[in-house]
């Protein structure tokens, strides 16, 4: 996740950007910079690599100024170059960037058309020009960003900077977290507040949508239809902020909207970009007759998914316990075969265990965890991180996505080396799960809608989840994301499954969620939602816009994710499982972050 940072100070801003752009290196980037205005001037130093380059650079060629803006950028638009390093400029124009700008494509057309060309391949400097051309148009450095900002379409947070303006910045935050830092005659901004602590203790947070004129005398914040919008002031605890929530409410908040970045970090650790997998040595599954995937909760869902995966790509048999159960029914193992283990914290106790007895029955013990440190991962004979980060929101919601991401590659690795697809097939793959941050973060748009379904489904006892296929096991992780937070009972059905049992339920008081992108099953998943409807059912239908289209004229609500295959689709449509349950538990008024009887990391059976 890219690191951003700003600077309104009474002293020189290049060392002080320097020292919080180092503090933001466990975000992870491949290239650094930053912009200052000195005597009305605005210029800017960028280096590939790690901050100490960086740190040389300014050494040689030093950069003047008490005003600046620096960034951390981990790549996505563009390779990791200097052209494409963060600060961008455009004429008396600086900005740095975290999120994707959707539309830049569109944009950057529009801007060429109007001779404002384009140097490197980033969605970010696309953002400076439309504010260069708005200010050659006669507007004011606040009104060109104002106008800039309701141009974009994406998740973002940014800060500008301008040329003849040593006092002025201007702060924008939306999907993003962005903080500003309020000291004696000086003013800061940050992506979280760890980046801002040696500099302040004083921070307030930008919500959804918000937009600040930021100058030494204080900032002026507005939030996404103009207008003001005061946030209140707080003081962080310094010894406390290597795990804070970067100006969310909650830590789930907070996660979820990190999706987007982790599940490209993992992209990026074991793909190419020549569309090939990285996969360890090891990863060969010529000869495996069968996969047994073994795991507990969420990641237990996380392996039902899998197991279509594995099977209708890989034409490999695959089997999923619950880790609870596995060893006591004393499964027989094929020395053949693997043994998966999928767990968030690698210390389940339940799925240690299961690994224990799995050992020495199966060709190759296999983990996927978050912490490669842990119990699981050192037991195991080849260990995968899933490289979600530290996730401390009880429910998962990022670590269940990248869990997703990291086994749909095992499988598509599978199917090359049993014959099943060939290396074309598999780059096409490969790209379909290179779009997903970006589509992600139109499913995380959807937020404000969703908050408004779940105000609803608050005043509900009972919600059914309805998937078919691979979406089947996404019911099953709505249900659970929603009774562990809002402690409403949720379950989740195979929607073929609903006349043999749980349309008993289904009244005008009982909602129904259904999961259903337009894939092959869509039709007898339309058919199951007529069904609830006929009798006076609540129904809400999670599809993409043909599938609204066709099937959504007597639904309750509905909500429209983007197009992408179908294969992949469950990783796309856990976000608004997550959201919803998120939500419903705002309006319940639970404890989200912690919820009643529940914990992090079970370890103990």
């Amino acid at each position: 996740m890219c690191g951003i940072v700003g600077v309104l100070g009474n002293h020189e801003a290049a060392p002080l950007l320097v020292e919080a752009l180092k503090r933001l290196e466990y975000r992870g980037y491949d290239s650094a910079g930053i912009a200052t205005v000195n005597a009305g001037k605005l210029d800017r130093r960028r280096a590939v690599g790690k901050l100490v380059n960086l740190s040389d650079l300014l050494v040689h060629n030093p950069l003047a100024g008490k005003s600046g803006i620096g960034h951390t950028r981990w790549a996505t638009h563009g390779a990791a170059t200097v052209t494409n390093a963060h600060p961008h400029k455009a004429g008396p124009v600086a900005v740095v960037h975290n999120g994707i700008i959707e539309n830049f494509r569109d944009l950057r057309a529009d801007l060429a058309a109007s001779g404002y060309a384009q140097e490197s391949q980033t969605d970010t400097e696309t953002i400076a020009l439309l504010a260069q051309r708005f200010i050659d148009s006669g507007m004011t450095p606040i009104e060109a960003a104002r106008a800039t900002l309701h141009r974009l379409h994406g998740a973002f947070a940014l800060c500008f900077l301008f040329d003849g303006y040593d006092d002025l910045m201007i702060a924008a935050r939306k999907g993003s977290p962005l903080a500003i830092g309020h000291g004696a005659g000086e003013m800061f901004v940050g992506s979280d507040a760890i980046a801002l602590a040696p500099m302040t203790d004083r921070i307030t947070y930008l919500e959804e949508g918000d937009w600040a004129v930021i100058t030494r005398k204080g900032a002026e914040i507005f939030d996404q239809a103009d207008r003001p919008a005061p946030r209140p002031e707080t003081r962080i605890q310094i010894a406390a902020n290597r795990v804070e929530k970067a100006g969310y409410k909650h830590f789930m908040a907070k996660e979820i909207a990190e999706q987007p970045v982790v599940i490209a970090d993992a992209l990026k650790h074991y793909t190419t970009a020549e569309g090939t997998l990285r996969l360890p040595e090891g990863v060969d599954f010529a000869n495996v007759d069968r996969i047994t995937m073994v795991a507990c909760g969420t990641a237990s869902y996380a392996c039902h998914v899998a197991k279509y995966w594995f099977e209708q790509i890989a034409g490999l048999p695959a089997e999923i316990d619950v880790a609870s159960e596995f060893r006591y029914r004393e499964p027989p193992l094929s020395p053949q075969s693997w043994a998966l283990f999928v767990s968030q914290s690698g210390e389940t106790a339940d799925t240690l265990a299961a690994l224990r007895y799995a050992s020495g029955k199966v060709a190759r013990v296999v983990s996927v965890v978050n912490v490669p440190t842990s119990s699981i991962a050192r037991e195991s004979d080849l260990s995968l991180p899933i490289l979600a980060g530290v996730e401390i929101g009880v429910a998962s919601t990022k670590a269940f996505t990248c869990q997703l991401t990291v086994l749909a590659l095992l499988a598509l690795k599978a199917a090359l080396d049993r014959g099943r697809i060939d290396a074309a097939t598999l780059a096409g793959h490969l790209q379909s799960l290179r779009n997903l941050p970006g589509l992600m973060n139109h499913a995380l748009s959807l937020s404000t809608p969703i908050a408004a379904i779940a105000d609803d489904l608050a005043k509900a006892q009972d919600i059914l989840f309805l998937g078919r296929g691979a979406m089947f096991p996404l019911a099953l992780e709505g249900a659970l994301k929603l009774k562990e937070i809002s402690y409403i009972h949720a379950e989740g059905y195979a929607s073929g499954e609903l006349k043999h049992g749980p349309i008993a339920l289904i009244d005008a008081a009982v909602p129904v969620i259904v999961m259903a992108p337009r894939d092959a099953l869509f039709e007898k998943t339309v058919s199951n939602m007529q069904e609830v409807m006929a009798r006076h059912g609540k129904v809400l239908l999670i599809s993409d816009a043909q599938g609204v289209a066709e099937a959504g004229a007597g639904a309750w609500r509905t909500l429209t994710l983007p197009d992408m295959p179908p294969v992949f689709a469950p990783i796309l449509y856990a976000l608004p499982a997550q959201l919803l349950a998120y939500h419903t538990a705002i309006a319940k008024g639970t404890d989200v972050d912690q919820p009643r009887n529940l914990a992090k990391s079970v370890t103990v059976e």
